[in-house]
């Protein structure tokens, strides 16, 4: 489904992503870690154009989709981004949040788009709060929404970015428990996260980044359990508690 080939990306002088070579497969659930300005972020914004690319070729279901004649319209509405801080339109309803692209941008009708935002709310819990403002919903909530919103444009691939980082404790659960159904139900997806309890329970990969680099990219049991990289092993040894090398939080 993507295919990332010797992707270079340099901020003036500052080499931000270092010839990452990688691919994934359709439903396949990749946990991209590493310490803070490793190039998480990123790397998952080089794949809606969100950030420009200065060397390499990245291929969306067999497209570079940094050719000339790419629809950035029509990539992004094929790859769903659920960012850190939700990124809801405020001053618009659940329900216009939800049906806003579909109609504008897919061309379905609005009783269809009311259709699936509610079919989707279902899915993360929240179908009550279609007609509510976003700024009278908790932050796990808004979260929720915010992935309700990407999954209603019936996007091929899900892109996360830290999506639990900006939430409160009793929060995240919400959250990680609504993307490991998506997990479930085969989407195929790519997480920016720190959850490793949640990295080792729902990934098919994970992706270990440290300085613009890709250093690992193992099954969740290897990576865990055996890491290959020393950086890989320190930052294990470093963010991983005891608790989390056995109970997902998910499974607590």
């Amino acid at each position: 489904m993507l295919k990332l080939q010797k992707i270079d990306k340099w901020y003036d002088d500052y080499h931000a992503l270092k010839g990452v070579d990688v691919e994934i497969k359709k439903g396949e659930v990749v946990v991209v870690c590493g310490p803070s300005g490793s190039g998480k972020s990123t790397l998952i914004r080089t794949l809606t154009r969100l950030e420009a690319i200065q060397g390499g070729r990245i291929l969306f279901e067999d497209k570079d989709i940094y050719a000339r004649n790419v629809d950035v319209n029509k990539l992004r509405a094929r790859v769903g981004f659920v960012f850190q801080s939700f990124n809801l339109f405020q001053n618009m309803s659940v329900r216009n949040n939800l049906t806003l692209g579909p109609v504008k941008v897919l061309g379905i009708s609005r009783d269809e788009a009311n259709a699936r935002a509610l079919e989707l709310l279902k899915k993360v819990g929240l179908e009550k709060k279609i007609d509510a403002m976003p700024a009278n919903l908790s932050g796990g909530q808004q979260q929720r929404v915010a992935i309700a919103r990407a999954l209603a444009m019936q996007p091929a691939l899900m892109l996360f970015d830290e999506p639990t980082s900006a939430l409160d404790p009793e929060m995240v659960s919400e959250v990680l428990q609504v993307m490991q159904s998506l997990a479930r139900d085969g989407m195929t997806m790519i997480i920016v996260s720190h959850e490793m309890g949640f990295a080792r329970e729902v990934s098919s990969r994970v992706w270990f980044m440290d300085n613009g680099e890709l250093l690992e990219d193992a099954p969740p049991d290897q990576f865990f359990s055996n890491p290959t990289h020393p950086r890989a092993r320190k930052f294990l040894q470093d963010v991983v508690r005891p608790h989390d090398r056995a109970v997902s939080p998910l499974a607590a």
